[in-house]
């Protein structure tokens, strides 16, 4: 279920309110080598299947990184902002990455604004978003982001 923000007090009053889950995105192994490519990041874990069959896992795992670079995606689906100018990624308090992503996994996230402060630059939103794969016990990743909203 999508939200829509008109206003930064609408934002306030959603503060601890969870989000979602949004649509499942299917992370499979075309994905998992483009970002490999993207990053250099070739260990066989990734993007070699038939040695991943054999591995910790049984079968090919996304990155981590991969995971939390789709927060942005999984997110437009859970919320939007009808106000502000643009939105900058700020940075991240905490990630966590408590299981892995097997290939051809379904992920979905939700999305917890956790606080609005006010900066030089603009008003500053935390929201957690916990990314679940479909079927597993604990979440594939945990992220508390920042983004800057500007006026």
């Amino acid at each position: 279920m999508s939200r829509t923000f008109t206003s930064l007090d609408e934002v306030r009053a959603a503060i601890g309110e969870e989000i979602g889950p949004g649509p499942s995105l299917v992370v499979d192994q075309e994905r998992i080598n483009l970002f490999a490519d993207a990053t250099g990041d070739h260990q066989w874990i990734h993007v070699d299947p038939q040695r991943a069959k054999d591995g910790p896992f049984g079968a090919p795992i996304a990155h981590g990184y991969l995971t939390l670079s789709l927060i942005p995606l999984l997110g437009a689906s859970l919320y939007t902002m009808d106000f502000g100018g643009a939105r900058i990624n700020y940075g991240a308090n905490k990630v966590r990455f408590p299981s892995p992503v097997p290939v051809n996994s379904s992920l979905s996230a939700t999305a917890t604004i956790t606080e609005v402060t006010e900066s030089a630059a603009g008003t500053v939103l935390t929201v957690k978003y916990v990314v679940t794969a479909e079927g597993s016990p604990k979440p594939a990743c945990v992220a508390e982001t920042l983004v800057v909203v500007t006026p």
